[in-house]
């Protein structure tokens, strides 16, 4: 961030570590029997690109779905499909590829988990390489995660229901399904999830859970004030940076409440979202969404005026020249209403509030602290963040300034939970 938008000396600078937690981690790909081997072979080059190295095993059901050569070729490694496999396997050539296999690995991945397959962990089976792997890897370091995916009756069945109870029990990381048309035809659940759903598990999978048993209330994006039926007020705010930090939030092991204005953006996995339009319908859901949290982070912008009466029918020009005349009320202040609440007050509900400013971003960033009544403030140039995948921030609070150089905003918001973690008790 450039000195010159600060009027004093400039803040100190932190780095913001990446928000790729798959970076460098290696992991061993299964793929049993069924169509969803497509999928599979989407999220190996996903992986790959994500900077994970993937070894890939193939039952001999897969294989119908999807050639070895395929998966070795989006991987980068061969591709190992036999028990009876004499290639040297994890640096041992010792023809037991399925204790080497797992050694080195941070996670074993089934995706797609057959119903078959499933019974075969559950049982502890062990009549091919996969299985054999995944029995024999120690269980204390490498962790299980298995993507089902099968026919909806298949699925629904009381013993995959079982089977899949048990395999939580047990303590294999079971991911959900997801619904819709099956390639049998029917419709239903027991899909297996979207590559890119697959990789944003797995990232929160390896995400620190700082926020563990913690609830966190989030607002982002603009408000919009109405003038008419059809015209209104707003701001440029995509509601990017504020998505990214319900979403890891969520990753750190949160339960999230995302109080959102009007944007386009898709709700993060595994975070509940409230869509609002004006200041004051934000103020309401955040009312409600705010009881029983601990962190009440105000990333919106929120309009700070709205028309004082808004047209019932579209206001039309007449040729005339004549303007209408619009008169305005200040808007509710949503951070300054929760920082003054009970749970606050009395250190149950921490508060962070935003400040997008256009220039003397310190100055205004330290006085708004101040003024609305909270321990911290992240501080940013408007115009250069809305809309923008990056962005650069200035933290507040008693302390001294501390500020970034432009990142990714995941990345940011992973940086800024690093500093609000350890405020809570």
């Amino acid at each position: 961030m450039s000195s010159t938008q600060f009027p004093f000396s400039a803040p100190a600078t932190e780095p913001v570590p990446s928000a790729n937690f798959l970076s460098g981690k290696h992991i061993v790909l299964g793929m049993s029997g069924g169509i969803a081997c497509y999928k599979g072979a989407e999220l190996c080059r996903a992986l790959v690109k994500a900077g994970a190295s993937v070894q890939v095993v193939m039952t001999e059901a897969a294989t119908e779905f999807m050639t070895a050569v395929t998966m070795q070729a989006l991987s980068g490694r061969p591709v190992f499909t036999s028990q009876w496999d004499s290639r040297a396997a994890g640096g041992q050539d010792n023809n037991m590829a399925h204790i080497n296999l797992s050694r080195e690995a941070h996670a074993v991945v089934v995706a797609p988990a057959s119903a078959d397959f499933m019974a075969k962990l559950l049982h502890g089976r062990a009549d091919e390489l996969l299985s054999l792997m995944c029995l024999a890897r120690p269980i204390a370091s490498v962790p299980l995660i298995v993507a089902p995916a099968m026919n909806r009756e298949m699925w629904q069945h009381p013993a995959t229901q079982r089977n899949m109870a048990q395999l939580k029990a047990d303590g294999t990381y079971v991911l959900d399904v997801g619904a819709g048309e099956q390639a049998c035809g029917e419709v239903g659940d027991g899909r297996m999830l979207e590559p890119h759903e697959l990789l944003a598990e797995l990232q929160a999978f390896f995400t620190p859970k700082v926020l563990a048993g913690k609830r966190v209330c989030i607002t982002a994006g603009p408000t919009y004030e109405a003038i008419d039926p059809v015209r209104g007020m707003t701001n440029r705010s995509s509601g990017k940076m504020g998505f990214a930090l319900a979403q890891a939030c969520a990753n750190a092991g949160a339960e999230v409440c995302l109080v959102a204005g009007p944007v386009a953006l898709d709700t993060p996995r595994g975070v509940s979202r409230v869509d609002v339009r004006s200041a004051q319908d934000m103020l309401s859901a955040v009312n409600m969404a705010s009881q029983n949290c601990d962190v009440f982070i105000a990333c919106a912008a929120v309009a700070d005026w709205a028309p004082a009466n808004a047209a019932t029918q579209k206001l039309k020009k007449d040729g005339s020249g004549a303007v209408p005349t619009l008169s305005f009320v200040e808007n509710p202040d949503i951070l300054a209403s929760v920082a003054s609440s009970p749970a606050a007050l009395a250190g149950r509900l921490y508060c962070v509030g935003f400040a997008a400013e256009s220039h003397d971003l310190l100055a205004h960033a330290q006085a708004k602290r101040v003024r609305k009544g909270v321990p911290m403030l992240v501080g940013n140039i408007g115009p250069d963040t809305f809309g923008q995948d990056d962005n650069a921030l200035v933290l507040i609070t008693e302390q001294a300034p501390v500020a970034t150089e432009r990142a990714d905003k995941l990345s940011l918001a992973h940086w800024l939970l690093s500093h609000i973690a350890p405020q809570l008790t």
